[in-house]
């Protein structure tokens, strides 16, 4: 691994970001930076924690503490496509695959941070 870039967890949570940074925009104005500032900020928060841990990876203990960063930010986000879609269902049309992708992304990154904790060599 030559680059955060080769980690699964970070380009599966930037293509998710883009697509919830989207839905985020289409939000009533007077929730666009309310909630949809909200849904914007957790799921940046996924991929911007998954290469702030990798830039400390030398450090398991930060690069840990990092990822878990991302992996509650990926739980938030699902908090917020839910009530999105309990406010708006208009909005995301299909928030069922949205949330089913968010789950498998905060597995896969749960699934790491234990190959980090067990195997991490620094």
């Amino acid at each position: 691994m030559k680059s955060y870039k080769d980690l699964d967890i970070y380009n599966l949570g930037l293509e998710l970001f883009y697509i919830a940074h989207l839905y985020s925009l289409k939000l009533p104005k007077y929730e666009m930076y309310e909630l949809g500032s909200q849904l914007r900020r957790a799921s940046d928060s996924v991929t911007t924690n998954i290469v702030e841990g990798y830039g400390r990876k030398k450090y398991k203990a930060d690069f840990i503490k990092f990822l878990t960063y991302s992996w509650s930010s990926c739980l938030e986000t699902v908090f917020h496509i839910e009530k999105i879609n309990n406010l708006y269902p208009e909005i995301i049309p299909d928030d069922l695959e949205l949330i089913r992708r968010y789950n498998e992304l905060s597995a896969k990154i749960f699934n790491f941070i234990k190959y980090v904790e067990e195997n991490w060599k620094t």
